[in-house]
């Protein structure tokens, strides 16, 4: 068996600044609420290796892994994939980019499964993550649309 998510969120701003500003990975610590630090391992072209580290979990637990993630912004999307995959056989993600009416709509597909000696299952994993997505996505839309507000307060003639 294996894990997958699928979520989205429309975000009420350009897609540039959307893409900016969740690209700008050095900033993550500050964009999600989970993240405690990030630490840019290497970059080569489009592709950036990081180690990420969360904050402390219910039991005090630091969860840690390196990811390398690749942009493609002609293509409006990023793969991204944790080289140290701890609980995880694989975690494989794909963040998506659309222009709509009303905004910017970034999806994030996540494909992944556990190993057999990991603490949680996948089907318990999928739910942890489709959980943590809505918040974290709702987070980071409520952040670029401040932005954007101020930004277009900013570049209003007075």
């Amino acid at each position: 068996m294996s894990g997958h998510t699928e979520n989205s969120i429309t975000i009420d701003a350009p897609l540039d600044l959307v893409w900016d500003i969740t690209n700008d990975i050095e900033n993550w610590p500050q964009l999600f609420s989970e993240y405690a630090s990030l630490e840019v391992l290497s970059r080569e072209g489009d592709t950036t290796t990081f180690r990420l580290t969360m904050h402390p979990d219910d039991n005090g637990k630091v969860w840690s892994w390196v990811s390398e993630r690749t942009m493609d912004r002609a293509k409006r999307t990023v793969r991204a994939r944790r080289v140290e995959t701890g609980p995880f056989a694989h975690m494989d993600i794909r963040w998506d980019y659309t222009e709509t009416p009303e905004g910017t709509r970034m999806d994030w597909v996540q494909d992944f499964a556990m190993k057999p000696e990991a603490p949680v299952d996948d089907a318990w994993m999928t739910d942890n993550i489709n959980r943590n997505s809505v918040t974290q996505m709702g987070l980071i839309r409520d952040q670029i649309e401040r932005v954007a507000r101020d930004r277009q307060k900013a570049a209003v003639p007075r």
